[in-house]
């Protein structure tokens, strides 16, 4: 092996080899077997080639014939020339040596990279092999006409085919018809090297006739001189997959514990049926709802009232099984009906008498006979342009709408009471600002006795001055503050603030008589009510002998609210019962109750019935007072005094004013 060597370290090799050059010419007897081991060594330097090895002899040749050591030159021409061929044969054995080494070394080379290509080429296809073999996918090898050459096993279990049957088939043989042009196109493409591979959702034919649904990639392999050599082609098995997400999709859009589709697939279903309804009978949608649901979940758990809810759901199922009609469940236990009306479609009343009729019938689950009954909101044949959201609000408007009255009703959605509840909506919502920004006031109308005329008391009601749409009176802010749980706080307020006026009237002699407030339902049953008003009788000193609290009479049947009623009873408050009825056997009640005063329902001051006026003295046989709000004029006031009512309140005493022009009145009076 030469070892290269730097300028100087060449010269200073050089220069000892000619000195030694030298020394054996000079020797006795004179030999050339050492300078043939000289030139051999002169090889291993890596520096002289064949022309290196001429320009040396010539300069040696001549160089030493000058030298003053080889004077005379006749004594030492001879040696100098057998020294030069000496010198050249060793150097040429030496080097056609090395060559031959390194020609030997190159071969061993070659043979050991020939034999671990072989090696890996094995190791590589027995690799290939076995993930071919073992793949889940289905790998193919088809020949530049489309024939298979060489199929896995998992290909043979997607089709239903052994490897043997497969192999010499023709792939497009093994496509549906209506896919095999598509297929045929992308090879071609594939083949002139138009794409690199290709991706296509395929149907193979199984062996018992069905179809595979599978994806099916193919890219084309070519040979050492870049030729065009097989197709692959892998095949991955869609079925299960198709399945799983036919099935995750059926569960997304179904009810897990009933089976019934859910109110997105619901909607979805609506928005098609509007488009394809009967435009003389169109379609009707119920919004179901269970009553007395959440009685069951208390009662008997979980497990019940689930196993319920399967019962409802298997049942309506049967009621609508002649219909063209969608059951659905949306929370909890609301449930809905999408019926596409024909000429022989039950009416609305019939399904709906058809539904509580069955499932009035008790079932027993767990030992316990249930029974239900429905309640529903109903839109019939809304308009096809229609949108499926607000189609479900109309449905689910109407249904509070029923659930209002009793339970087991059913009522029909109306555009104008829709518009109506809408603008009722905003204006509740936008209350708390209203309050805020002072357009809420409080008002004081007098109460009269009816006999003489006398004011014995004064309410204060709720006034809301809006700028946009004029004024709404006590009742109508007291119902709309209702429906968002503002009328707690808003309430406590008005007591507070009337509270405080009255007692700022008695300090200055101005009026000391009753001060009346009415509550809602809501505020009847608050768990609070009485800490509120022991509160405000203690902040503003108002003595609770100096006031008149009504309850609506609809309330009593509420623990809450009856023990409300009782307990600021037992304080000394007197207790005014509202929207008192004067059923027959209304008096009787009353007898047992804690009250001082019945005011009598709106609509029955309005009717002035002989009936009613019957029944009043029974009232005040019990030692309560009769109040008749409403009263308009002197006719009006003239009867209820005739028919024995003790007090009144209504424009034509007093329409509520502020507390100044309400003390001005009573001056005037």
């Amino acid at each position: 092996m030469a070892i290269p060597l730097g300028r100087e370290d060449l010269d200073e090799e050089l220069r000892i080899r000619l000195d030694a050059l030298c020394s054996m010419l000079h020797e006795e007897p004179f030999m050339t077997t050492p300078i043939e081991a000289a030139g051999a060594e002169l090889a291993t330097l890596g520096h002289l080639g064949k022309f290196g090895l001429r320009c040396t002899s010539e300069v040696l040749g001549k160089g030493l014939l000058a030298l003053p050591e080889f004077q005379p030159v006749q004594l030492y021409a001879e040696r100098i020339a057998l020294a030069m061929g000496a010198l050249g044969a060793g150097f040429t054995a030496a080097n056609a040596e090395s060559v031959l080494a390194q020609q030997e070394s190159m071969q061993r080379s070659l043979l050991k990279a020939v034999r671990d290509a072989n090696w890996n080429l094995k190791e590589s296809e027995a690799r290939f092999n076995e993930v071919v073999t073992s793949s889940t996918n289905g790998v193919l090898i088809v020949d530049l006409d489309g024939r298979l050459l060489k199929v896995n096993a998992a290909i043979g279990q997607i089709l239903g085919h052994t490897s043997d049957e497969l192999t010499g088939v023709p792939l497009l043989d093994l496509i549906e018809p209506a896919f095999t042009e598509m297929l045929r196109e992308a090879m071609t493409d594939l083949a002139a090297g138009a794409v690199d591979r290709v991706r296509q959702s395929q149907r193979l034919l199984r062996k018992d006739g069905e179809s595979a649904r599978v994806t099916l990639t193919a890219s084309l392999l070519r040979g050492a001189d870049d030729e065009p050599m097989h197709f692959v082609v892998v095949v991955e098995d869609g079925t299960e997959l198709a399945l799983l997400q036919s099935e995750l999709k059926r569960q997304a859009l179904h009810d897990v514990l009933t089976g019934l589709p859910n109110r997105q697939f619901f909607t979805t279903q609506l928005e098609i049926a509007l488009r394809r309804a009967d435009p003389e009978h169109g379609i009707t949608v119920l919004h179901l709802d269970l009553d007395a649901f959440g009685m069951v979940c208390n009662s008997f758990g979980g497990r019940v009232a689930e196993r319920l809810l399967q019962h409802v759901a298997q049942r309506l199922r049967v009621l609508m099984a002649g219909e063209k009609a969608m059951i659905a469940r949306f929370d909890g236990d609301e449930f809905a009906l999408l019926v596409e009306n024909n000429a022989n479609t039950p009416s609305i009343g019939t399904i709906m008498k058809s539904i509580n009729a069955d499932l009035n019938e008790p079932t027993y689950v767990d030992g316990h006979g249930l029974a239900v009954s429905v309640s529903a909101g109903v839109v019939h044949r809304p308009a096809s342009d229609m949108e499926p959201v607000d189609l479900l609000r109309a449905a689910d408007t109407a249904l509070r709408r029923a659930k209002v009255r009793r339970r087991g009703q059913w009522e029909v959605f109306h555009a104008g009471q829709d518009a109506d509840e809408r603008r009722d909506h905003a204006m509740a919502v936008t209350m708390p600002g209203a309050w805020e920004n002072g357009e809420i006031t409080v008002r004081y109308r007098p109460i009269v006795r009816l006999a003489g005329g006398v004011v014995t008391g004064v309410e204060a009601g709720l006034r809301w001055d809006r700028p946009e749409s004029g004024v709404l009176d006590h009742d109508r802010v007291a119902g709309l503050a209702e429906q968002t749980g503002l009328v707690l706080p808003l309430g406590e307020w008005l007591f507070r603030v009337a509270a405080g006026q009255s007692v700022w009237w008695r300090q200055r002699g101005q009026f000391d008589r009753l001060l009346a407030v009415r509550l809602t339902a809501h505020q009847s049953a608050d768990a609070d009510l009485v800490s509120r008003v022991v509160d405000v009788l203690e902040e503003t000193g108002l003595t609770v002998d100096g006031v008149a609290i009504g309850m609506p009479a609809g309330v009593l049947s509420l623990t809450d609210a009856a023990d409300n009623l009782a307990t600021l009873a037992g304080m000394g408050v007197h207790i005014v019962l509202d929207d008192f009825g004067l059923g027959p056997l209304d008096p009787a009640v009353v007898a047992d109750l804690p009250v001082k005063s019945v005011r009598v329902a709106r609509d029955l001051v309005e009717r002035r019935s002989p009936y009613v006026a019957a029944l009043l003295p029974l009232v005040r046989e019990a030692g309560v007072a009769v109040v008749v709000d409403g009263i308009g004029s002197a006719e009006q006031a003239q009867w209820w005094l005739d028919a024995g009512a003790d007090f009144a309140t209504g424009d034509h005493f007093g329409v509520a004013r502020e507390p100044g022009e309400f003390v001005e009145g009573l001056e005037l009076r």
